[in-house]
């Protein structure tokens, strides 16, 4: 006979199975970046076979197709980011092989890494919209033209400046929509809806200026600028920075609404550009291929650095490591000609490399 405590496990186990689908559905349009360039993404019959989409993401693909070659673009610039900026951490935004759940049911569990994947996808969305845009390749939007007159600094606003404010509204209607469908009263959804605001800060609040010069002989006389949106990879670093300081947080009732409150009431609250999360990581370790993760066997380390996360014994989990020797082939003797080109040698060096024991 069941014991109340298997029982109390058992109830728990089908709630997790129950919610599992929807909790993973706000970030699988991320899946997009496995189809084939060849695929059309857009068209009311091509919409309705996107695997990944949400019923109102489908919606939106129809009314709005133009803009679904961008949202495949921003899929692509999530991956590539999010293995960039976390190449030397035990998880390091591995992929699955197959499936619509691109990074793995880690995203399921309400971590930090989870809050950094949604933040960076709502800031992807925004600026390949917004590149989109500026570039003439979207009917619906161009070049922001709000941004006119002489700026307190003396030069001349002109030009194409980014129109950021479509990109950031499109995001909001296609990245969010996940998450209001499921209604604002729980803990995840409150949580992917503060952590896409965040992502869609990191752009606005690093905006930058260009600017030319007009004159006579490049004097200088008159100055034009437009505002450009910072490099993703800029916006990339911000989130990493953010996801290094994200505060773990708790749904808490605050009178007739519900709010998300640090679970320590000693932190001050999160601004609305830091990352939040409900639950704390696995370490990332061991392989668990249920759960999306690798492990980090095999993994290159860093042998001369202790504290660095790239460290042998923070990367493998301990002093599993080993190091061996190997030949690499490096650029050397490089000369520099009047033309302005390099020209290198290719030499082979031996050189000592430490990796995590499988």
């Amino acid at each position: 006979m069941p014991t109340v405590s298997s029982v109390t496990l058992t109830g728990r186990l089908l709630l997790l199975l129950l919610w599992a689908p929807h909790l993973t559905m706000a970030s699988n349009w991320l899946s997009l970046a496995r189809l084939p360039r060849s695929r059309p993404v857009s068209g009311a019959e091509p919409c309705g076979r996107l695997r990944g989409l949400t019923p109102g993401q489908v919606g939106v693909c129809r009314a709005r197709g133009e803009v679904m070659e961008s949202v495949r673009k921003a899929a692509e610039m999530v991956i590539e980011e999010c293995q960039h900026q976390f190449r030397n951490r035990r998880w390091n935004c591995s992929t699955t092989p197959r499936g619509i759940n691109i990074f793995g049911r880690v995203m399921n569990q309400g971590t930090r890494e989870a809050a950094f994947v949604h933040a960076l996808s709502s800031a992807a969305i925004a600026v390949a919209v917004t590149r989109g845009c500026s570039r003439g390749e979207l009917e619906r939007c161009g070049c922001d033209r709000k941004v006119r007159g002489v700026s307190p600094e003396g030069f001349q606003w002109s030009g194409c400046s980014d129109n950021l404010s479509y990109g950031v509204a499109f995001s909001q209607t296609f990245v969010d929509e996940a998450e209001r469908a499921k209604g604002m009263s729980s803990g995840r959804p409150l949580m992917n809806i503060h952590n896409n605001e965040a992502g869609r800060k990191a752009i606005l609040h690093n905006m930058q200026v260009e600017c030319k010069c007009h004159g006579v002989s490049g004097s200088c006389e008159l100055r034009t600028c437009w505002k450009v949106m910072p490099p993703f990879r800029r916006v990339g670093a911000v989130l990493k920075e953010r996801f290094d300081g994200a505060t773990e947080v708790r749904l808490t009732r605050v009178g007739s609404r519900t709010a998300l409150l640090p679970r320590d009431p000693q932190v001050k609250p999160p601004a609305a550009r830091d990352l939040v999360y409900l639950a704390p990581s696995p370490d990332f370790c061991r392989l668990d291929p249920d759960n999306g993760i690798p492990g980090t066997a095999g993994r290159r380390c860093n042998g001369t650095s202790r504290l660095a996360p790239d460290g042998c014994e923070l990367l493998c989990c301990g002093p599993g490591f080993r190091a061996g020797r190997a030949e690499v082939v490096q650029r050397c003797s490089c000369k520099f000609s009047w033309c302005c080109s390099v020209r290198c040698q290719q030499c082979k060096n031996t050189v000592l490399i430490h990796t995590c024991r499988e």
